[in-house]
């Protein structure tokens, strides 16, 4: 590789351009290599709601609506497949599809195996019974009372943490878990008074204030334990990678992306 100082400027020059370029979202379909021209092949798993789940047999929700949003600046045309959970990551480097937008967080674990461009904060909401006689704000108002929760969700782990260190060291009871098969199951125990608050995704905890027609509220002003969502594509492919953060640019440019992340109750990630 030439290594002399001017091509160094040169290799740094072009580079600088291309990411200019990248980021107005001109080149940005231009770079990319999908695995078939012209389509970005998108695995997700279309079981969660609001992020994807099927209305008929359309796939619908945040994860679609971005997914368009972000193929129209990369001049690609956006295929959906439902796919199996343990798949989607793995999917990646077996060529199954280009890209997973499915509600992930980013985690350790997933990139090593994967390259993710951050798309969504979200975290869990903290829901209350309308008329009960606690409306806790925050995780540490949570000391002393009964949160039911839905069986091997992380906030199991997350609380018996917070009882352990937070509660017993500031003086306060601690917390008891109550674990329910499925969310609706903690709802009933809410609005029966088995519980006393309810943690769930935020997304579907304004679900839940929904179908419960108010009598269940979110009592929490800010995200409680917030993670970030994260695109995954193949290890490695870094034009994919700036093809998506020059899509995001973009979109955020025209005020789209904040729209969106309105509409689905999530919070924004920083630009890059």
């Amino acid at each position: 590789a030439m290594s002399s100082p001017l091509a160094t400027a040169v290799r740094t020059g072009v580079r600088a351009g291309l990411l200019a370029l990248a980021g107005v979202g001109v080149l940005a379909g231009a770079q990319a290599q999908t695995l078939t021209a012209g389509v970005l092949k998108v695995g997700l798993e279309a079981t969660y709601p609001p992020f994807e789940s099927y209305e008929g047999d359309k796939i619908v929700g945040f994860d679609p609506d971005l997914a368009a949003l972000l193929t129209r600046e990369m001049k690609l045309k956006p295929a959906l497949t439902d796919i199996k959970f343990v798949n989607l990551i793995p999917g990646l480097a077996t060529g199954q599809h280009d890209a997973v937008i499915s509600g992930l967080y980013i985690t350790p674990e997933r990139l090593a195996q994967a390259d993710a461009i951050p798309y969504a904060n979200t975290g869990a909401a903290i829901m209350a019974a309308k008329d009960g006689k606690v409306q806790p704000k925050t995780e540490k108002d949570l000391c002393g009372l009964k949160v039911g929760l839905q069986a091997g969700t992380s906030w199991v782990k997350q609380l018996k943490t917070l009882s352990d260190d937070y509660c017993k060291s500031a003086g306060k009871p601690a917390v008891t878990v109550q674990e329910f098969p499925t969310a609706p199951e903690v709802s009933q125990a809410l609005m029966s008074r088995n519980v006393d608050a309810q943690m769930e995704i935020a997304g579907a905890a304004k679900m839940i204030v929904e179908r419960t027609k108010g009598r269940v509220v979110i009592t929490s002003p800010e995200l409680v334990y917030p993670q970030t969502l994260g695109i995954y594509v193949k290890k490695g492919n870094t034009a994919l990678t700036h093809a998506f953060e020059g899509a995001m640019a973009a979109i955020r440019k025209s005020g789209e992306y904040d729209a969106l992340i309105k509409k689905y109750d999530l919070a924004p990630v920083a630009a890059k």
